[in-house]
């Protein structure tokens, strides 16, 4: 099996060429942006601009993979809060580039995975927390609207042109090596701050009361493994845990796990413009198509994360 991972320099994309390459043993290439490092890796690794539509059509003639992961976005919703013009840009018209790109090209039909958030299911109505694929979609930020933009696009390319595409709708998947503009990284690294002598002892938060559906990126990578080899075309994927837990539960975790005495401040800054109170991914039609199940610990993801920071922090010293 080819596959090719669009967007491989971010967080997921490393870890799903590992599982790719290593686990599954399939013949797998990678792009980044030109000005990306992408290193640890022995896949073939291409720059690419999503937003160029000619050189995802040249790439796709060299390389003719058997599957697309779309991984390329901007992922942040505080950055598309932001930064809305360019959020849309990258994760609307860089997945056209990518789709209307295939469609040019006369026998050649691979399976694409669009890989989209949970966040796209926004504004629930009162008493929802459990979300089915079939939940209508409410999206409650920039980020959040793109995504669903990219879902429909997909299914309409499918539905139209007989395109080989699936939908996921990935939720917060953490791990070692996550940037800490997302909320178990940023606590994270606060704690292993905390930990090294290098900050007060005091956890800056925003939202505590949220409560999120969070799954270790090695199992949702297995995940987007198992929809490539099993999936149905044209259909969507709810990928997380089946379970949510408080922002404030996952602090409490993290401060345990840290040995440290901490303290935690409300900092206004890190409050979002809107927040969702609780969202769970109802995994039921993964499960059946796929047998997928989750199996890595939070606690253990948290602990790992955690000495992530404290290793990355003592060889900065």
């Amino acid at each position: 099996m080819k596959a090719l991972i669009i967007g491989a320099a971010g967080f997921v994309g490393r870890y799903l060429a590992r599982h790719l390459a290593g686990d599954l043993h399939w013949e797998t290439a990678l792009t980044k942006l030109p000005a990306e490092k992408l290193a640890d890796t022995d896949c073939p690794v291409y720059d690419l601009d999503i937003l160029r539509p000619e050189e995802i059509v040249s790439l796709l003639e060299t390389l003719r993979p058997d599957v697309i992961f779309h991984l390329a976005a901007q992922s942040s919703v505080a950055v598309s809060w932001k930064k809305p013009q360019m959020t849309a840009a990258v994760n609307v018209t860089g997945c056209l580039n990518l789709l209307e790109a295939v469609r040019s090209m006369e026998g050649y039909a691979p399976r694409i995975l669009l890989i989209g958030s949970g966040e796209e299911y926004g504004h629930l109505p009162k008493g929802v927390t459990l979300v089915s694929e079939e939940t209508p979609v409410h999206p409650g930020n920039p980020y959040a609207v793109t995504k669903a933009a990219q879902n429909m696009f997909g299914h309409l390319y499918a539905r139209a042109y007989g395109m080989d595409i699936i939908m996921v709708r990935a939720f917060n998947h953490i791990g070692a090596g996550q940037l800490p503009q997302f909320v178990a990284a940023d606590f994270c690294r606060q704690a292993a701050q905390i930990v090294c002598g290098k900050r007060e002892n005091v956890i800056r938060t925003g939202n505590l009361s949220a409560r999120r559906d969070f799954t270790d990126v090695r199992d949702v990578v297995r995940a987007y493994g198992l929809l490539a080899q099993k999936g149905q075309a044209g259909e969507t994927y709810n990928v997380g845990s089946g379970r949510s837990i408080a922002i404030e539960e996952l602090l409490r975790e993290i401060i345990r796990q840290s040995g440290a005495e901490i303290r935690t401040e409300t900092d206004p800054a890190r409050m979002r413009p809107v927040d969702l109170p609780e969202i769970t991914a109802d995994i039921s039609k993964l499960q059946r198509d796929t047998g997928w199940l989750p199996e890595i610990p939070l606690g253990q993801t948290l602990r790992e994360m955690l000495d992530g920071f404290i290793e990355e922090i003592k060889e900065e010293a």
